[in-house]
């Protein structure tokens, strides 16, 4: 189950260009960026260019031995370049402000525009950032407002994978909008999320006859090179379907051994880790 959590993740870093123009973070008013965000925007578009020269030698039929050797760029560049891994636009960390943001939307449209007014009513919440990163933000939905074409950013892949596999009774309103346009927008993504969840109830129903022919669509989608591990191991996950048998006793006894080993800071060699789990019971 966590492989296939794992194999939708890849699948959603590589079509990232096509959920930016779904959502419209395709298009970017420079005018909207803090300084920080225009260093990263610009290193974006070498970075762009740098995946373009590289798909290109890769469409053509060249080897990845021979693209590092024309580019200079190491092997796990062009793999992660190949994978579709390499295309985001900012560096996607959550800002302090992420649970803040509904009461500050709120506030907002009520009329308090004054960026340390809002800071000392945020900190009457338990809020601990500085007053700069209000302030920023302040600044930042000002020129928004002022201006037509307002900067969207595309959430991180690890994000968009989690806001296509939850129920759409937990998302917000504007996780629906996005949800919604990268439907819209990028089908394959919603093929893949589909073939996952039908891997995963298979396997929770135990149901084989279906598994030819899951295995013949996943194969051509985005998740294809999940599919092809599962062909490689094909006997084994037959088995984990059809045995009414599971390694689930192995791996907690694993578990509870190293707990008890963590507990003597490292120290537990065998004998003493025989003395304290075996000798205890």
């Amino acid at each position: 189950m966590e492989n296939a959590s794992r194999a939708f993740l890849d699948a959603v870093r590589k079509p990232m260009r096509q959920i930016r123009t779904a959502i419209g973070a395709a298009t970017i008013n420079r005018s909207l960026l803090t300084s920080a965000e225009r260093i990263q925007y610009e290193g974006y578009l070498r970075r762009e260019e740098d995946n373009t020269v590289i798909l290109g030698l890769a469409k053509d039929g060249h080897s990845i031995r021979e693209i590092m050797r024309r580019t200079g760029h190491s092997r796990g560049l062009v793999r992660k370049i190949l994978r579709g891994q390499r295309s985001d636009l900012f560096r996607s960390r959550e800002s302090s402000l992420e649970l803040h943001l509904p009461w500050l939307d709120a506030r907002w449209a009520g009329g308090n525009r004054n960026g340390a007014g809002l800071w000392r009513q945020l900190q009457g919440q338990g809020f601990r950032g500085s007053l700069r990163v209000v302030t920023e933000w302040a600044t930042r939905r000002r020129h928004a407002d002022k201006t037509d074409n307002a900067l969207t950013r595309a959430p991180a892949a690890s994000t968009i994978a989690r806001l296509l596999t939850i129920g759409r009774d937990r998302l917000s309103k504007s996780e629906t909008i996005t949800v919604a346009a990268i439907e819209g927008g990028v089908p394959p993504l919603i093929e893949a999320r589909e073939i996952i969840a039908a891997f995963q109830a298979m396997i929770r129903k135990r149901t084989l006859e279906t598994f030819d022919p899951w295995l013949e669509q996943a194969r051509s989608s985005l998740v294809a090179s999940f599919a092809n591990g599962i062909l490689k191991d094909k006997m084994a996950v037959i088995a984990a379907i059809t045995s009414p048998w599971s390694n689930g006793q192995t791996e907690g006894q694993i578990t509870k051994l190293k707990l008890v080993k963590r507990q003597m800071y490292g120290r537990g060699k065998i004998d003493l880790l025989q003395a304290r789990v075996i000798g205890a019971t």
